[in-house]
Formats: structure tokens, C-alpha cells, sequence
């Protein structure tokens, strides 16, 4: 997986995968038993894990198994998406398979700030919009869909609608400072400075 620490976003082009359906939560989407990974690797391959294959390993019909979103960066979802426990491991495992952005009604707040902490865009439309662009992406999954941060804006098919996020977050991906841990590395200085003026740590050295 191609490494994107500290990079901008400005704007993407993708193709569209639509997965249908409300308050989709983060067990639904990396069931628990995947949990014990630390390292996040291989979570692309189990993302919809039980409801994308039976229990002897074939394919069910799923979105994220069909071949006409293969390839597909920009997911397209409907209300109150990743909502349930806060697990870090669901955007990690959608990230991992490939999604680079999300777009729908809404997210679980918490969901949507474990995805901007990956650099993984979470954006909102209007419910008639998200609809109507389920629909144009299940009639034509070749259609190519742009995110512009800057304008804050969805392309598609001659029409741009206007997206909405946590503003925040914007600013994080606009000015590449998404990644909170290369930022606390970017100013390790300023830290061990201020460790060393704690009372409790200041006669350790």
C-alpha cells in the first residue's frame, strides 16, 4: 500500500462504488475477530468480511465482490455510515482495500474522525443527491466522479453538486496535516521540552 503520510488533498478523480443501506456499522464492516491486528495488514481483504463470503470461503453477491467496481476509490453510502463502536480498524480496512474518500447523508462522528486521521475523505450530500448518484454510478460504474476540497464540490456526468464536511478535517487534508503522529514527530522538540518542565518528570534526566 502506497504510503501518504502528510500529503494534500486538493482534489481526486475516482470511479464510484455504491453500497446501498443505513446505519451500516464498524462490526458490519470488519467484523471483531480481525481485532487483534496491530498492524493493519491484510485488513483490505477481510473488509465485509461475513457478508461478502460464506462460511466455505466462495463469494456472495456484495458490492465490494462485484466486478463492475473493481478498481473503484470513491465510496458511496447512505445515513449514519460507521456508526457503532469506535473501532479504528474500519476505515483502516476500507482504506486498505483501496477507498480513498466517502461520500454520503451521513457518518458517525467518530467513524468519520478515524477516517480523516488516515487521510481518508469523508464528505456529505443532500439524501435526493446521494440517491441520485447511486443510481447514475449502478447505470454507469465507468463514470468518473471529482472531489474538489478546495471548491468542496462533487463532478460527475456534467453536474456538481455541492459536498459539506466537518471543517476541520478539510483543513487537515488541505494542509496535509491529517496524520496526528507525524505531527507530534514534526515538534519533538517543543514535547521533551515541556516533559522537562513537569514537576514529576523534571529529576528523571
Amino acid at each position: 500500500m502506497t504510503e501518504t503520510r502528510g500529503a494534500t488533498f486538493r482534489r481526486m478523480q475516482g470511479r464510484g462504488l455504491v453500497l446501498p443501506g443505513n446505519d451500516i456499522d464498524t462490526d458490519r464492516i470488519i467484523p471483531a475477530r480481525f481485532l487483534r491486528s496491530i498492524t493493519f495488514t491484510g485488513l483490505g481483504d477481510q473488509v465485509f468480511r461475513d457478508e461478502r463470503f460464506n462460511s466455505d470461503g466462495t463469494k456472495r453477491h456484495h458490492p465490494f465482490n462485484d466486478e463492475r467496481f473493481r478498481g473503484a476509490e470513491i465510496l458511496v453510502v447512505n445515513n449514519n455510515f460507521g456508526c457503532g463502536s469506535s473501532r479504528e480498524h474500519a476505515p483502516q480496512a476500507l482504506h486498505r482495500f483501496g477507498i480513498k474518500a466517502i461520500i454520503g447523508v451521513s457518518f458517525a462522528e467518530i467513524f468519520a474522525g478515524n477516517c480523516t486521521s488516515i487521510g481518508l475523505v469523508t464528505a456529505t450530500l443532500k439524501e435526493p443527491e446521494v440517491v441520485e448518484l447511486q443510481r447514475r454510478i449502478e447505470e454507469d460504474p465507468t463514470v468518473v466522479l471529482t472531489i474538489d476540497l478546495e471548491t468542496l464540490t462533487l463532478s460527475f456526468a456534467g453536474k456538481t453538486e455541492p459536498l459539506t464536511m466537518n471543517p476541520a478535517a478539510r483543513s487537515a487534508l488541505l494542509e496535509g496535516t491529517w496524520d496526528t503522529l507525524e505531527q507530534l514527530l514534526r515538534n519533538e522538540d517543543e514535547i521533551d521540552q515541556v516533559h522537562r518542565r513537569l514537576p514529576a518528570f523534571s529529576t528523571l534526566a
